[in-house]
């Protein structure tokens, strides 16, 4: 039975720790880096509203699938998908589903654990006081030089990886588990610290208009189809990490309230970030839709302008740092499963296998903004004329591999999972809530991704 069947990696000791896990694998760079920047860009208040209902419409259902999956296969997603498909009578190349979801999650962490690396050099930057008094283009100044050095960056990129490894290699239990309890509570921490600092900024009730009040003659059919993209790829789904932390779920735990309670934890903090960052870009008269920029050019202008702000950039920083390092593990984790599953290794030694490729694979993320900046592989099509390696990779995992893995959970768990198997697992009941998440994942959702895919490659 499928019920009986236990991951040979272990499970989180209960639900609460699951939860913390699927957090800090939802929350990261996506949170605190890109939702400000891209609230900003898209009307604020409007995009925000949109944002909420696509989390509910799309990010819960999905989350609940991939959970669902995993915790029924109990195994890598890779293994988890073979044995589903089987026991379902599905085509045995469902398993691809699994290997795209490894393939995701190894790809984004090889160019995730760079840009992580700059969050770590931007916390001594920041706390030496390097920003203090700097006009926009030192700041600008200071970001050039460092992604300019290759050997400053790999530095960072292999600490970073370091830092990751040694989490993975402990186990869930003793690695994955240990770690979320300690960032998560910290993390949360920190922002309430930097919300209440923003609160004496001069500008917060500004900043909380920008964030709440909706302006809907600001929101674009765009401005939409980002935020129904951001509010997918920020949970996680798609890439194995959900599905491969949900094999380690108690068998006794609501897929339901843990899907909702992931979700609401990940909006938080996405939404704290936002009133953490816009107050301070007010006060310092600075641009809320500053673009990309707007973590690592335009805040160390305004935390290099405000009073004690050396030490509550620093704090920023770090907060960034321990995001980044809690999705970091849950990217690699699949692989790393898959590896003991198959190869034979102790979890030792498949994380120093799966690290280092992963750490090799960063390299061309690493040369892509210095020694291999003109390195442009597909210039010949114009869409992607001025993409760099990094540019490549990141449109390849974001806007093309993340969103079909999503799809093909959705289509699996909804069509090719029998109803007594999805009952069985959700727990629910074949009763209402469990007839409308299998409504939204079997046709509304399917049919939002699909748009948000068909805009990601611009076909639309």
């Amino acid at each position: 039975m499928a019920g009986e069947r236990e991951s040979i990696h272990g499970q989180w000791s209960s639900r609460l720790a699951f939860i913390l896990a699927a957090t800090g694998s939802a929350v990261g760079l996506g949170n605190i880096w890109k939702f400000p920047y891209i609230a900003g860009e898209n009307g604020g208040g409007a995009f925000v509203l949109v944002y909420l209902l696509c989390i509910a419409v799309i990010g819960i259902p999905i989350m609940m699938a991939e959970v669902l999956l995993g915790r029924r296969g109990r195994q890598s997603p890779i293994n988890t998908m073979r044995t589903l498909a089987a026991e379902e009578g599905a085509s045995k190349y469902w398993r691809l589903l699994g290997w795209a979801g490894v393939l995701a999650g190894f790809l984004i962490l090889s160019y995730y654990s760079v840009i992580a690396g700059w969050a770590m050099s931007y916390v001594f930057r920041t706390g030496s006081g390097l920003f203090t008094g700097l006009t926009a283009d030192g700041v600008q100044s200071i970001f050039n030089n460092l992604i300019s050095d290759p050997e400053r960056l790999l530095a960072w990129h292999t600490l970073f990886m370091v830092m990751t490894m040694i989490i993975v290699a402990r186990g869930v239990r003793s690695g994955l588990e240990k770690a979320v309890k300690l960032l998560m509570p910290i993390l949360f921490v920190i922002l309430f610290v930097l919300v209440g600092y923003a609160w004496n900024s001069g500008a917060f009730d500004e900043g909380v208009k920008f964030l709440f009040q909706p302006d809907f003659g600001a929101i674009t059919a765009n401005g939409v189809l980002i935020a129904m993209g951001h509010a997918f790829f920020t949970l996680s789904l798609g890439m194995g990490a959900i599905m491969v932390y949900g094999s380690y779920l108690p068998g006794d735990a609501s897929i339901a309230k843990t899907s909702i309670a992931v979700s609401l934890m990940d909006t938080t903090v996405a939404l704290l970030a936002g009133l953490a960052i816009f107050p301070i870009v007010f006060a310092n008269g600075l641009e809320p839709g500053a673009g990309p920029g707007l973590i690592f050019q335009t805040l160390p202008i305004a935390f290099g302008h405000m009073q004690y702000g050396a030490f509550f950039g620093m704090l920023f920083f770090v907060l960034l740092v321990f995001a980044a390092w809690s999705s970091s593990i849950s990217l690699i984790e699949p692989a790393v499963a898959w590896l003991v599953e198959n190869k034979g290794m102790t979890r030792v030694y498949a994380s120093i296998v799966a690290g280092f490729a992963t750490w090799a694979m960063g390299l061309l993320t690493v040369l892509s903004f210095n020694l291999w900046s003109d390195v442009k592989l597909l210039s010949m099509i114009e869409v992607f004329e001025d993409y760099t390696l990094f540019d490549l990779l990141d449109y390849l995992t974001a806007n093309i591999m993340l969103p079909l893995g999503g799809l093909l959970i959705a289509v699996f768990a909804a069509w090719k999972m029998s109803r007594a198997s999805s009952v069985d697992e959700l727990g629910m009941g074949d009763r209402f809530f469990y007839r409308l998440w299998r409504f939204l994942v079997r046709y509304i959702t399917p049919v939002a991704v699909i748009i948000v895919f068909l805009n990601a490659i611009s076909l639309i």
